[in-house]
């Protein structure tokens, strides 16, 4: 008997139009297209302006305009949206219910999820479940981010590395051999020492004080981060694999998390798969945490093919991280 399996029935992309070179950050800070490209594998990244006076609501709403055009379904029909996200437009009220608005899904429900680099992955499980419940038959996953709103230009280190995107995909109820298989997902709470970003939560609100601090940017400890990003990923696809009795040949593509194109190869290493399979464009998108992986997923959807054996796997701050293993639903 065919069980009922949450399907990914279309996926949709939107990046900003504004293109920031490395050049152009080597004008604001110490570096060089060189070493960036070398250390982060990043030539190119897409920037929000801030003048434009919109948010990561806008990237999603225009990322739903790209997947209605290529699988259009009714707003009306869709009965929750999650949207992993850690630059919200506002505190209050969420993104989820500003795209509901903006889009016409009135008869659905929907909230923000904050898992960092991991949102993906984490809320694509989260709609999983709903509609294994059986009461959801459609459901909204978002995920994007907007982090030049977060990100230190003085910060060599981090500055070339973040970026702005959004992804979505349409999830389904449907009886099929396709759909979400399993997942393995993770969080360490142990890790606010080597990837944070301290400034405007409750302990420490926004005030003169922290903003004279750079307290409301992202930092990292490079070194500790890539290590445990590695380990972390390859560790769960490795879970997946092994739990599912399937091997690594039988697997189509692994879409890795964009953090660094280092990590992406030693993870591919780490898992002795050829690069090939590996989906990988943040040299021309950088790192837009939860958004890089659909958007992967955007750019290769005309050569996936229906049944394709597909792990998503990611890494973020929290600690968050973890593996989704997929059937892929459709051909486009």
């Amino acid at each position: 008997m065919v069980k009922l399996h949450a399907v990914i029935t279309g996926v949709g992309g939107y990046v900003p139009n504004y293109l920031l070179t490395n050049e152009e950050i080597s004008a604001y800070v110490d570096t060089s297209d060189e070493w960036i490209q070398q250390r982060i594998g990043i030539k190119e990244r897409r920037i929000l302006k801030p003048e434009e006076g919109i948010g990561v609501s806008y990237l999603a709403q225009k990322a739903i305009e790209d997947l209605q055009s290529k699988q259009p379904f009714n707003p009306l029909e869709i009965e929750a949206i999650i949207f992993a996200t850690s630059t919200p437009d506002y505190i209050l009220p969420g993104a989820a219910s500003l795209v509901a608005f903006k889009t016409g899904m009135n008869n659905a429900f929907g909230f923000d999820l904050s898992a960092a680099c991991s949102g993906f992955i984490y809320a694509l499980e989260t709609a999983n479940n709903f509609i294994l419940s059986g009461r959801y038959k459609k459901v909204i996953v978002i995920a994007g981010d907007v982090l030049s709103t977060v990100t230190d230009t003085m910060d060599r280190n981090t500055c070339p590395i973040f970026s702005d995107a959004c992804g979505v995909v349409l999830v389904e109820a449907k009886e099929s051999k396709e759909g979400i298989i399993d997942a393995v997902l993770h969080v360490d709470g142990d890790s606010v020492e080597n990837l944070h970003m301290l400034g405007g939560g409750s302990v420490n609100p926004a005030s003169h004080e922290t903003v004279d601090k750079r307290m409301h940017y992202i930092w990292q400890n490079g070194k500790v981060v890539f290590k445990k990003a590695v380990t972390s990923m390859a560790d769960a696809c490795n879970e997946i694999i092994q739990r599912n009795n399937i091997t690594k040949d039988d697997v189509k593509w692994i879409v890795p998390h964009q953090a660094n194109l280092r990590i992406i190869e030693a993870v591919a290493s780490r898992l002795d798969v050829p690069i090939s399979k590996v989906m990988v464009n943040i040299e021309k998108y950088g790192n837009s945490s939860a958004g890089t992986i659909p958007l992967c997923l955007w750019n290769w959807e005309k050569i996936m093919r229906k049944g394709d054996n597909v792990i998503l796997t990611a890494f973020g701050a929290g600690y968050t991280w973890g593996a989704i293993y997929l059937k892929w639903g459709y051909n486009a």
